[in-house]
């Protein structure tokens, strides 16, 4: 008798979840939609119950789908970890290495370092997933987050692997047309263009004069707001406003001239950047190595 639940059908299911939509999915397996679907309408009917919501064009979790997907992803996690405890070499990155980052840091600078990563290890398989918010690790959804400022979770590891601050800046044509503001006063007259993320509040920066100086916190305005910041820096460079943006972000665009710094003599707060895992995937050489390798990249340069 064919059991109810096989173990491929974990790996099966946590990919069909990920990828969105059952033609993403075949693409990603590189096998026909169709087949999906019927891989997915015969779990269904051996379990008995529906695992997903589906239309032509989305489709959503059931309870119990939800349920098969929380397990699925610990036991698959499990079993990496398992395999690469009894292999014969546990200094030999493999497995499965599920990463997060952010939608714009992500796609600019983890992006390309993953595929370096995927060079040096070939034994390990990626999946990277860019998001808004940083996910909640306690899910095990992920093994390796990359994110600005520490988690206020204290049951996952947090290591900083490089220094951020966020910044004002603003093009150089902005500036000359609505002049440089020289106190925090002055950006009271100024358009802000603003960015919703995450749980910060909307429309509302701090600035503090020095290190140790007194803390302002201004309500700014502004015309133009989006969830993207590739969007926001993209608006800055048109000369549509003043924005707040971390280092790492427009670094290159303060270098080259096309942003200019504004205020410099206060700060913001810090925005380092850490790698989060689970502690229990601390042993695992694949998040190791990985965590290494992006802490590694992302060290200053020496002069």
């Amino acid at each position: 008798m064919e059991p109810r639940l096989q173990a491929a059908d974990l790996g099966f299911f946590a990919a069909l979840t990920m990828a969105g939509s059952l033609s993403a999915a075949a693409r990603e397996m590189r096998i026909t939609t169709a087949a999906v679907s019927k891989r997915l309408s015969h779990m269904e009917a051996r379990l008995g119950v529906p695992l997903l919501n589906r239309t032509t064009r989305r489709m959503s979790l059931t309870v119990e789908g939800e349920t098969l997907l929380r397990h699925a992803r610990s036991i698959l996690a499990e079993m990496a970890d398992l395999e690469q405890q009894l292999g014969a070499s546990r200094s030999t990155p493999s497995g499965l290495l599920r990463v997060n980052a952010t939608l714009g840091f992500g796609r600019s600078h983890i992006g390309p370092l993953i595929g370096r990563f995927a060079r040096q290890y070939p034994q390990v398989d990626v999946q990277l997933q860019l998001s808004v918010d940083p996910p909640t690790l306690t899910d095990d959804a992920f093994d390796v987050c990359i994110r600005f400022g520490p988690p206020p979770d204290a049951r996952v590891i947090a290591r900083k692997i490089a220094s951020n601050q966020r910044l004002l800046c603003a093009s150089p044509a902005y500036i000359a047309q609505h002049g440089e503001p020289k106190t925090t006063a002055d950006l009271a007259r100024h358009n802000f263009i603003s960015i919703r993320q995450g749980g910060e509040a909307y429309g509302v920066i701090k600035l503090t004069r020095g290190r140790s100086g007194k803390t302002e916190t201004l309500k700014t305005r502004g015309n133009l707001t989006t969830n993207d910041g590739s969007i926001a820096v993209q608006w800055a460079l048109d000369g549509h406003g003043i924005l707040m943006r971390a280092e790492w972000d427009i670094r290159e665009h303060l270098a080259q001239g096309q942003l200019v710094q504004l205020l410099p003599q206060h700060h913001t707060p810090d925005a380092d950047i850490y790698a989060v895992y689970p502690a229990q995937h601390k042993s695992a050489a694949r998040v190791r190595a990985f965590v290494d390798f992006v802490a590694e990249a992302f060290r200053p340069a020496k002069a």
